[in-house]
């Protein structure tokens, strides 16, 4: 059986009676709804149960681990520095008209202080785009003082809002408040979008990738490198899922940094306080080897570890991943690029849907506990 309940945004999960053998059932989660009162441990907590019922259910046994890694986008429109000056200009301008009902009375020339901004920062933008289509020998000296233009329209509204601001952490109303925490939580974002705008366009300088402010809404986005076909780049967060037999996700993590070195070791660890022992195989790309990975998991208690060494092999090595026995276990790695396709196209993976690093972790949860109690499901 399918419900489907209009306005809500897409969280996949199970409906009907168990052993519906339903593609995928949408039912809406409400983003002002239970979701937000739900902590991130919390849905890792009931995925661990769910993995528990998966075992008593015998849909698995916890005999094989595999890990993996994919890119989880979040809702931005794609970042261009341009673009980025335009949405500081249009925020503070909101800001600061909300703010001037309220400062009125004790700002002096409260009308410039309040003045919006966005025309001049809209129009700016418009005669950038025009000019980037152009064949011309000037365009870099022009496009330099469009930028320049915009860079002050910014600061123009940084110094602004810094007035109101001035005035509102003085006042003790919950608007005032809730403004000035606001202006505290996007000004610091805007700064660095200036300065990194000056940087790479006016002085030519890189601005290293971890360092880039990618979204004034989701400032926990990354660059994350594709390495494959389409776009080389995606803009969202890494995340890591281990998966073991039966088609049950044990885990999923939101990963600080664009790879997964020593990823299985922390698999392995949480796979043991789920099933009470180690798996007999863990495989992996190489992407997730690391230096002493093979000699933790080995003394942590498990067999066989399919993970493809990095570098310049040994003829010790070439060997040993050329045997039956070590290709059979690495074969086994590949059924996870379906998991994760699955996870993308019907419980939501492609792009969260909630804001924040917490708000992600949720959508994930969701999509996660949907995935493993259909595999239960069909399964009985």
């Amino acid at each position: 059986m399918r419900r489907r309940v209009s306005g809500w945004p897409t969280a996949w999960c199970c409906a009907g009676s168990v052993g519906s053998t339903s593609r995928r059932c949408p039912i809406r989660v409400h983003r002002s709804g239970f979701p937000h009162t739900l902590r991130p441990e919390t849905l890792q907590a009931l995925n661990d149960r769910v993995a528990e019922l998966a075992k008593q259910a015998k849909v698995t046994t916890g005999r094989k681990l595999r890990l993996d890694a994919t890119c989880v986008q979040t809702t931005i429109h794609h970042p261009t520095d341009s673009g980025l000056l335009v949405d500081s200009v249009r925020v503070l301008s909101r800001l600061v008209k909300r703010a001037k009902p309220l400062v009125a009375e004790q700002l002096q020339n409260v009308g410039s202080a309040c003045r919006s901004r966005l025309r001049s920062a809209r129009q700016a933008a418009q005669r950038l785009h025009r000019l980037l289509r152009r064949k011309s020998e000037e365009k870099i000296e022009q496009q330099k003082a469009h930028y320049r233009k915009l860079i002050e329209t910014a600061e123009q509204m940084v110094r602004q809002t810094e007035r109101v601001v001035h005035v509102l952490e003085q006042q003790t109303e919950t608007a005032s408040k809730q403004l000035h925490e606001q202006a505290e939580r996007v000004v610091p974002l805007i700064k660095r979008v200036i300065a990194q705008t000056r940087s790479r366009v006016l002085e030519g300088k890189k601005v290293a990738s971890a360092d880039k402010v990618l979204s004034l809404f989701e400032p926990h986005t990354r660059a994350i490198p594709r390495h494959k076909g389409g776009a080389e780049v995606e803009f969202g967060r890494h995340v890591i899922l281990d998966e073991v037999d039966g088609g049950i996700v044990t885990r999923y993590e939101i990963l600080e940094q664009p790879h997964e070195h020593g990823q299985a070791v922390e698999a392995v660890t949480h796979h043991r306080r789920v099933f009470g022992r180690a798996p007999r195989l863990v495989a992996g790309d190489r992407g997730v080897h690391s230096a002493d990975t093979e000699e933790v998991l080995t003394s942590a208690g498990v067999k066989l570890v399919a993970i493809p060494a990095s570098g310049k092999l040994s003829e010790e090595r070439q060997a040993l991943e050329h045997t039956r026995r070590w290709k059979r276990g690495y074969r086994w790695r590949a059924g996870i690029e379906g998991r994760i396709a699955s996870l993308r196209r019907d419980y939501g993976w492609r792009r969260s849907g909630y804001h924040g690093p917490a708000g992600m972790e949720r959508w994930l949860g969701l999509g996660v506990m949907a995935s493993n109690l259909r595999r239960i499901a069909l399964a009985k």
